[in-house]
């Protein structure tokens, strides 16, 4: 990086870093952006002059609130709530909702600074936003779930709306939850509108849905390998996660011909030598979504897999690894197992996955790395075709969603091309993502004024 543009993203990281003391996890993500757009923003005073990238790190609107709700014994519990409306340049803010006990404030404004540029390369209408909670499910009954998310939507239902904010699912949050919400918001407002997405397909979700951030993360690693005249048939990889992106991305890569040969979850990785094929997998769907249990039974099920307690997957040798649990999840540490054992190709299914350190290391070894806010698009992309079904009153085919899907993967990988592909030919898609993002956002508030 040159001298000139250093000195622009230590002089603006000092400012963010001065105004979100202690916040790790947002000044990561927002280091990540600037260092990728530092170098085009100096060659447009305008946007250096009108401070753009100053105007995006600030949430337009930070909304925090009590959630109260009884216990199934009448104990009262009391959680915190928010709502992280980043960013509305282009459309009602857009991104999901969060239940887990890790939850705080600097996670949800990098996740809803993270989803303005990922929304933004989906080309759809969406601005972006992030919320959640510190509640989490496990060991909760489903009355005690409902009657949580009842509570949660009560407060948040005064700030959504088809055309405000429309929330969706993330970690800790699925249909069952999703269907709790906005029974509430319906019961509240008196109105059926699209005020939320991932919702069943009985009351206005779109077919696909469940399946989009998977899917889109294979398509978007799909469209990687072809750029080596390479793909996903007879190659082994490896998935973190057991959830809903790593069931999914699991089914089409295997579809896709390729050897799916782990899945974890907080307590450890299981890794089947044979492959996680259909039947497995189905497994594994009823293991996480109905019994809501552990990976570690996977192996009394399948006995010739193996199970390691508290380790990451990243040791396994593999051609292509797809993290899909959550953020920091592979250091640097695990980005050199990665490489030492041939790995070829890392699409991130999570959002932020790996650390800069991991990405350094795939970077200077000439590794194929997606980051998650192009790779797994797919999820809120298809929630952006689930609100413009609501919006007309109409219901599109599996096959009319997944065409759509894979032809907004393949727009954002070529987005990603066009800002990212270096000197020698190698494509930085961080550079990319980050730089084709900003400049749809960057355009749409200097035309709407110092707003």
């Amino acid at each position: 990086m040159e001298k000139h543009v250093q000195q622009f993203v230590n002089d603006f990281m000092s400012r963010i870093e001065a105004k979100n003391p202690n916040e790790v996890e947002f000044i990561q993500a927002v280091r990540e952006v600037a260092e990728s757009v530092a170098g085009y923003i100096l060659e447009n005073p305008v946007m250096q002059n009108l401070k753009v990238l100053d105007r995006i790190a600030e949430p337009e609107r930070v909304i925090m609130f009590r959630v109260p709700w009884l216990r199934d014994s009448g104990e009262i519990e009391i959680n915190r709530g928010y709502r992280v409306q980043n960013n509305s340049a282009l459309g009602p803010y857009k991104g999901g909702l969060r239940f887990h006990v890790s939850v705080n404030l600097s996670i949800l404004k990098f996740l809803a600074f993270e989803q303005t540029f990922k929304n933004s390369l989906t080309t759809l209408p969406m601005g972006g936003g992030k919320g959640g909670s510190d509640f989490s499910s496990k060991g909760k009954s489903d009355n005690e779930v409902m009657r949580f998310c009842q509570s949660f939507a009560t407060e948040l239902s005064r700030h959504i709306g088809a055309d405000v904010d429309v929330p969706a699912g993330d970690i800790g949050v699925g249909g069952r939850e999703i269907g709790y919400m906005f029974g509430q918001y319906k019961r509240l407002r008196n109105e059926f509108t699209g005020a939320y997405t991932g919702k069943g397909l009985s009351f206005g979700g779109s077919l696909l849905r469940p399946e989009a951030t998977g899917y889109g993360l294979c398509y978007f690693v799909r469209e990687m390998l072809v750029t080596k005249g390479d793909s996903f048939a007879g190659k082994v990889v490896t998935v973190s996660g057991s959830g809903n992106v790593s069931q999914y991305a699991i089914e089409k890569a295997t579809k896709l011909g390729a050897k799916v040969v782990t899945a974890s979850d907080s307590s450890g990785y299981i890794y089947d030598s044979e492959g996680i094929d259909e039947q497995k997998l189905e497994y594994i769907k009823d293991l996480k979504n109905v019994f809501r249990g552990r990976i570690s039974e996977y192996v009394e099920r399948y006995p010739n897999a193996v199970f390691y307690a508290e380790e990451r997957p990243w040791g396994v040798k593999c051609d292509i690894a797809l993290p899909c649990a959550t953020q920091n999840e592979l250091d640097g540490g695990d980005a050199q197992k990665l490489v030492d054992g041939g790995c070829l190709c890392v699409g991130e299914g999570a959002n932020m996955p790996s650390t800069p350190e991991a990405i350094a290391i795939f970077h200077a070894n000439k590794v194929l790395f997606a980051p998650g806010k192009a790779a797994n698009a797919g999820g809120v992309a298809t929630s952006g075709l689930e609100m413009a079904q609501n919006s007309m009153r109409l219901s599109w085919s599996r096959d009319e969603v997944d065409e759509k899907l894979s032809q907004i993967m393949r727009d954002i990988h070529t987005t990603c091309c066009e800002y990212g592909t270096e000197a020698d030919g190698y494509i930085n898609y961080v550079n990319g993502a980050n730089i084709g993002g900003f400049i749809k956002v960057a355009n749409a508030m200097i035309a709407q004024g110092v707003v």
